[in-house]
């Protein structure tokens, strides 16, 4: 398949889908809110490659295999983006491992 963690055009940075898995350890987490908290670390470091910060997020859509997780991930998402207001979806949909219990896709535009 292929595939970009980030594809920068113009001022814009278009950041795959990502999911939370611990690169460092090479695991996968169990809890939601662990992915969620490692999805946002590797899209942060995907965007400062690129020349971007998470201040530069316009849209963001997560997608959650269950909407009983919403509540343990909706106070992450508040620390790493309430202050970034981003136009956000949230899907509830099958992912593709069964591990898997989120993944945050986002867009950034530079000013």
């Amino acid at each position: 398949m292929g595939y970009s963690r980030a594809v920068v055009k113009g001022p814009w940075c278009f950041v795959s889908g990502t999911t939370g898995y611990d690169y460092a350890r090479t695991v996968m987490p169990d809890r939601a809110v662990d992915q969620a908290r490692n999805a946002f670390d590797t899209i942060e470091t995907a965007l400062r490659e690129a020349g971007f910060e998470m201040t530069d997020i316009v849209r963001v859509q997560y997608t959650v295999t269950d909407a009983a997780l919403v509540d343990e991930i909706v106070p992450l998402l508040g620390e790493r983006l309430g202050e970034i207001r981003p136009a956000a979806t949230m899907v509830i949909a099958g992912l593709i491992r069964p591990e898997m219990k989120i993944e945050i896709e986002v867009t950034a535009l530079r000013a």
